[in-house]
């Protein structure tokens, strides 16, 4: 590849990985996971990556001091290749779960909000806490639940073993 198409090549790469990125977090928000399996996933193939791109963008971008060139290609990498890496992981284990799923009750154990998207920001979405199997997980809803966020007891769910053995919480109804 000349340089011009490895420059083009690296972009389209760290933008894909941002929409993955994005993705992701809708994914995860919907699995129970702990945290550090994505952080790790995407952490070490960034880490990984760095080191085989590391030649590129020296010739890419023609650094002159050793710090910037590792500072942004470890960046380039981990937003690139450990987001789609780490997608893929969620991913799989989102899309390839089991079709067996019960329905189950949690009890509430906490309550917060988080703001709107950018220009609704006074559209709170609230957000409840529950127990699933010894670990605490928390659930998105959208903003017309907030008015009534603290009158609610209790979350139906329908949970679905993940591929990977992560489960998937669907949620059906909030009383």
């Amino acid at each position: 590849m000349t340089i011009k198409q490895k420059g083009l090549f690296y972009k389209i790469i760290f933008i894909s990985g941002l929409i993955a990125m994005i993705w992701q977090i809708h994914i995860y928000r919907q699995t129970v996971i702990p945290i550090i399996i994505p952080i790790s996933i995407v952490l070490i193939i960034g880490l990984l990556t760095t080191f085989l791109a590391l030649n590129d963008f020296q010739k890419l971008f023609n650094y002159s001091r050793k710090m910037s060139l590792y500072f942004w290609t470890f960046i380039q990498s981990t937003v690139s290749w450990g987001f789609l890496a780490c997608s893929l992981f969620m991913l799989t284990n989102y899309y390839m779960a089991s079709p067996e799923a019960y329905k189950q009750t949690y009890k509430i154990i906490d309550r917060s909000s988080l703001p709107g998207r950018k220009h609704y920001r006074h559209e709170r979405k609230p957000t409840f806490k529950i127990n699933h199997n010894e670990q605490l997980k928390e659930l998105v809803f959208a903003h017309k639940y907030y008015p009534k966020k603290n009158f609610y007891q209790s979350i139906d769910l329908t949970v679905k073993k993940g591929f990977l053995g992560y489960d998937i919480l669907v949620v059906q109804n909030v009383k």
